[in-house]
């Protein structure tokens, strides 16, 4: 894996590691539905979609760029600069640091865990979402009301 990790330019062992990881994940969590006898939903609406799409985003954001997350993220990643509003930009240290300083990278892995909760604790679950989603509006609206702050003088 080395030689071709040279060759590819990646650290492909590293990203075989998280592959690993993520399928453990999502093999354990099937396998803890299953002892509980649960069962993902016949189909998902509109709604549960957008509530799943949009907290993803918060939240993977959150996880990947804010600095009150940045304790989780510094054993992986070295501050850059800020990067914006209540955003900031690391460098990742190894192959986990690619993965935590990149909201794009772990919203699959939010994605997922959502998808998961919506099997064993639905209820939380949409609550989660909400709240998530109302945060990502806010961030909008706060980054409209600026502009048009800014427009405005």
């Amino acid at each position: 894996m080395t030689e071709l990790s040279e060759e590819y330019g990646r650290p492909l062992g590293g990203y075989a590691l998280i592959m690993a990881a993520y399928g453990g994940a999502v093999a354990a969590v099937t396998a803890l539905a299953v002892l509980m006898g649960k069962r993902p939903p016949e189909r998902l609406g509109p709604l549960d979609l957008l509530l799943m799409g949009v907290s993803t985003h918060r939240l993977s954001r959150t996880l990947a760029k804010d600095p009150v997350t940045s304790p989780l993220r510094a054993p992986f990643t070295r501050f850059k600069e800020v990067s914006g509003p209540a955003e900031f930009e690391e460098e990742p240290r190894d192959k986990i640091g690619e993965l935590m300083a990149c909201p794009f990278c772990l919203a699959q892995w939010v994605a997922t865990g959502y998808a998961a909760g919506l099997v064993l604790a639905p209820r939380l679950t949409r609550l989660f979402g909400a709240t998530m989603t109302a945060v990502a509006v806010s961030d909008w609206l706060q980054l409209g009301y600026v502009k048009l702050m800014k427009e405005a003088e």
